[in-house]
């Protein structure tokens, strides 16, 4: 007969594996792919509701955010100039904050310029249908609503890799 601490243990193994599983299905099922058609959303945003189906016809930088994100306040200043230089073109960078306390998102917009679209999602449902596993990630979506890629993190030295592919999608 098992002793409890056996029990104990096999309950422990049995659990972890279980959330191993569970967690690479669930990211398996819901991250997208070039050519997947972009996973829509409907949040609230800084100025009302952002809606992805709002934006057919466009080209669309979504932007996955949050404000304990170094590398995420790097990359504002970045897509500022993005929407400034090819919104004329049909782009709209639309970054969506993922903080849970919308006090802490409030504090970063407060404090780092921003002049494109905010969105809010402070249950994170969106990135789990992206397939977000880290901060930012952006998914270039075209304008018939199918993701034309992915980037993960923020580096100065991708930045003209990263505007190509935009210039490229408008």
């Amino acid at each position: 007969m098992p002793t409890p601490s056996t029990l104990r243990q096999h309950t422990l193994y049995t659990q972890a594996a279980t959330f191993f599983f569970v967690t690479l299905f669930a990211s398996c099922a819901w991250a997208v792919s070039p050519g997947d058609p972009a996973p829509e959303f409907d949040l609230a945003g800084k100025n009302g509701a952002v809606k992805l189906a709002d934006l057919k016809g466009k080209t669309v930088y979504v932007d996955f955010w949050a404000s304990w994100c170094g590398p995420c306040r790097q990359s504002f200043p970045w897509m500022n100039e993005l929407q400034a230089k090819y919104a004329a073109q049909g782009l709209n960078v639309v970054a969506i904050n993922l903080d849970s306390r919308s006090a802490d998102a409030q504090k970063f917009l407060a404090a780092v310029p921003h002049d494109f679209t905010i969105a809010f999602d402070p249950k994170g449902q969106t990135p789990r249908q992206y397939g977000v596993k880290g901060m930012p990630t952006s998914f270039l979506v075209g304008k018939d609503g199918k993701i034309l890629f992915q980037h993960t993190g923020f580096h100065s030295d991708k930045r003209d890799e990263l505007e190509q592919k935009i210039r490229e999608a408008l």
